[in-house]
């Protein structure tokens, strides 16, 4: 599996099918538009995810093909990627301010990956129960829209991913009002020094591996 960021919330996935199929899928989620001062991310999709209808993170214009749009909770097949996706709050007013927000757990390559969208509040015990074992967590760090770093962390460590990806954070380029990642290092205590550009991940290479964070550069 290659994840690749391309900042906010938008990433790029290429996987393997289940059963025959032999070709790649590539997947999006939350790509974003112009509002951001960021360059909105282009290439083939042949699913995109959009976690909430904002134009930070609903641009699938962007994209090219004919993908699959999924952008509700549900339980899902497609393409051979099993996905569920959990209703949550955009905002710590259950919803009154921002909205819902889908957060989406993807399983492919005998990997788990949760992506939390804009989540703007704790998680019940319930929604940590039906998020299950997480390998890959991708969790809101910039704050104001999103929760802010300390609470990233409060979650990420009841959820206990292997590895931990921040998100939606301020980056050069950015116009965006949030916070940049700073915040969330001095708390999990664990950031690199360097970035990557593309991660590319085997489930065995996960294996004694426990909330280790990982900083992807924009590509």
């Amino acid at each position: 599996m290659n994840i690749q960021y391309y900042g906010h919330s938008c990433f790029k996935i290429t996987t393997k099918p289940a059963g025959r199929a032999t070709e790649d899928i590539v997947f999006f989620i939350d790509p974003f538009d112009k509002s951001i001062g960021l360059r909105p991310p282009q290439g083939q999709a042949d699913i995109i995810f959009v976690t909430h209808s904002h134009a930070d993170h609903s641009n699938v214009s962007a994209l090219k093909g004919d993908p699959v749009i999924i952008n509700t909770p549900g339980e899902y097949s497609v393409k051979g990627i099993n996905v569920i996706g959990l209703d949550s709050f955009h905002d710590d007013k259950e919803g009154t301010l921002r909205g819902h927000n889908t957060i989406f757990v993807f399983k492919t390559e005998d990997l788990t990956i949760c992506h939390m969208g804009d989540i703007g509040a704790d998680l019940s015990p319930k929604q940590i129960e039906d998020l299950g074992e997480i390998d890959i967590l991708l969790i809101p760090v910039g704050g104001k829209y999103t929760i802010d770093g300390a609470k990233a962390v409060e979650i990420a460590r009841k959820i206990e991913p292997s590895i931990i990806i921040p998100m939606h954070y301020k980056v050069k380029g950015t116009t965006a009002d949030i916070s940049d990642e700073k915040k969330f290092c001095s708390e999990i205590g664990n950031c690199p020094s360097n970035q990557v550009s593309k991660l590319s991940l085997k489930k065995k290479e996960l294996e004694g591996k426990s909330m280790e964070t990982i900083l992807m550069s924009i590509e």
